[in-house]
Parts: C-alpha cells; sequence; structure tokens
C-alpha cells in the first residue's frame, strides 16, 4: 500500500506557517472538504491532536473520538520515543533506534508497561471509558497535531485497520518527508500542508504559538466540544 498524499506546495519546507493548534486544525478542514457531513469520523491521538481533531470534527460536521495511542519514551529524555504503544496491546518499536541505543528487552518491557498505565488513566479521563465506535466501512480520519517518528500514527493505523474501515486518511498539518513516506504504507490518504525535508525536523516549529497541552487542558476542550460529560476529573 502506498498512500495518496495531498500537501500545499506553498507551504514546503517552511515553518511559523501556522497560528496554534486551531488555526492548523481549520486550515486541514478545508483540505478534507470532500468529507463533509459523509461516512467518516474523526479520531484524535492526545493530546496535541484533540484541538486538530475537534476543529475538524467541527469543520466537517462529523463525528469526533479519540485513539489513545502513546509514545514510549527514550530513557532520560521523555520528550523523545523509540516505538508507540496502544490501549490495545499494539507495540511499534523502531528498530534501528533501539538498536542503537542499546535498549534490553527488559527496558522494553518496563518503559512498555509504565506506557500502558497511562493509557489507561488516559482512557479513563478523556474517553470516561467509553468503547470506540463501529469503524466498519467508514473513512477514519486520524488526527494529530504533527508526525515527528510516525511510530505513535503507524500504531494507530494498525488498531484502526482491524475494525475494516473504507479508508485511513491521516490528517497532520506538519510532517518530515521520511516519516510521510513511512507512514504511507499504512493508510490510504495522507492530508499534510506543511512537508519539509532535510535531516532535522520538530513538529513545534510549524507553529508561531506552541506549548504542550495539559491533562487539564485537554479535558476542557473536550468538555467544550461536549464529548465529555464532566463526571469524572
Amino acid at each position: 500500500m502506498s498512500a495518496t498524499i495531498i500537501e500545499d506546495s506553498r507551504l514546503r519546507n517552511r515553518i511559523g506557517v501556522f497560528e496554534d493548534r486551531d488555526d492548523a486544525g481549520k486550515f486541514l478542514a478545508r483540505s478534507l472538504e470532500a468529507f463533509r457531513s459523509q461516512n467518516a469520523v474523526v479520531l484524535a491521538i492526545p493530546s496535541g491532536g484533540v484541538p486538530i481533531g475537534i476543529a475538524l470534527a467541527e469543520g466537517l460536521n462529523l463525528p469526533f473520538d479519540l485513539l489513545i495511542i502513546r509514545k514510549m519514551p527514550i530513557p532520560g529524555n521523555t520528550e523523545a520515543g523509540f516505538g508507540a504503544v496502544s490501549l490495545e496491546g499494539d507495540m511499534i518499536l523502531n528498530d534501528s533506534l533501539v538498536k542503537m541505543l542499546r535498549l534490553g528487552s527488559d527496558e522494553i518491557e518496563e518503559s512498555a508497561e509504565s506506557v500502558r498505565e497511562e493509557l489507561k488513566a488516559r482512557n479513563r479521563i478523556f474517553r470516561e471509558d467509553k468503547p470506540l465506535p463501529d469503524l466498519k466501512g467508514k473513512v477514519v480520519i486520524l488526527a494529530d497535531d504533527g508526525l515527528a517518528s510516525g511510530f505513535t500514527m503507524i500504531a494507530a493505523a494498525r488498531m484502526v485497520r482491524r475494525r475494516k474501515p473504507e479508508k485511513i486518511v491521516v490528517a497532520v498539518p506538519t510532517a518530515s518527508l521520511h516519516t510521510i513516506d513511512l507512514v504511507a504504507e499504512e493508510v490510504d490518504m495522507i492530508v499534510c500542508p506543511n512537508i519539509r525535508t532535510g535531516g532535522y525536523f520538530a513538529v513545534a516549529e510549524a507553529y508561531r504559538n506552541w506549548y504542550d497541552l495539559s491533562r487539564d487542558e485537554v479535558v476542557h476542550l473536550l468538555r467544550t466540544h461536549k464529548f465529555l460529560s464532566g463526571n469524572l476529573t
């Protein structure tokens, strides 16, 4: 499989192209107009993907939910990851990075177990432990604020693929070309306005106003969108 790639050539290799995640989500929505009010659903990956996904769902009049996936942080460097784990147990490893870091099976499992506990907490707090919607035969739009290594999105795509959707569309404001090529083998379409080439890439550089979303901020966004009942804290 090799996905259809949709970018904005005017934004190739540019930085600071979006004001914030909400602005980027609205920009993406304009590129996804073909799916407005169709048999589709937006699944956002917390935390950074939540405002992106909400802007898409509201802009395209589509149902909204979350897909609980998280990177496996490199020991001593929580900002970078060597793989990803899904709520259902999918584990995707960056084998070359694991080898370079000389991570043993015990270290990998210790990291995975810590992430699994965090995933359970996020599912309870962000989704109130609700079951995922039926995705069979639907267009599933996976939303995040950018693709760095791509392993989190690959884990998300594989979790969704088991549910037999009609099509998997990745919607992200920014990504490296290398990661686009990696994720393209797992999905049907990638919409990414700001693709960048070169050896260095940081998601944050696509935004003029960037910061990590706290758990409370994510909960506030979800309540504002009326996704959460407000009964859990």
